[in-house]
């Protein structure tokens, strides 16, 4: 029979690192889905604080909505003003390091126009 002394050790360090990598895993997935999801609510409160003011013309309604996505920790990468209709696009970047950041596009305006 071989020698089989240190094979639980080199067998615990595998399992170690198996579960390094696994939780490092978890950690990036569940930083990428927090930042999705910071992303859309900063883009949803950007476009509908930005549709409250689109009667005093664009470039407020714009404002606006950089105002607001940057107090939510987002940058405001595109707003445009579609008749009554503002759409906002925001980007956040998520907290781990190598992940990138999410985007996120929200229009709002009113529910019936005449």
């Amino acid at each position: 029979m071989g020698d089989e002394r240190g094979s639980a050790t080199v067998l615990a360090v595998m399992m170690v690192l198996v579960l390094v990598a696994v939780t490092t895993g978890a950690a990036m997935v569940g930083s990428a889905v927090v930042a999705r999801h910071r992303a859309q609510a900063a883009a949803d409160l950007a476009a509908v604080r930005a549709a409250a003011q689109v009667s005093s013309g664009p470039a407020v309604a714009c404002a606006t909505a950089k105002t607001v996505a940057e107090a939510m920790g987002a940058a405001l990468t595109g707003c445009t003003v579609e008749e009554l209709d503002v759409v906002v696009r925001v980007g956040v970047a998520a907290q781990l390091r190598g992940i990138g950041s999410a985007d996120a596009v929200a229009r709002a305006g009113p529910a019936h126009r005449e």
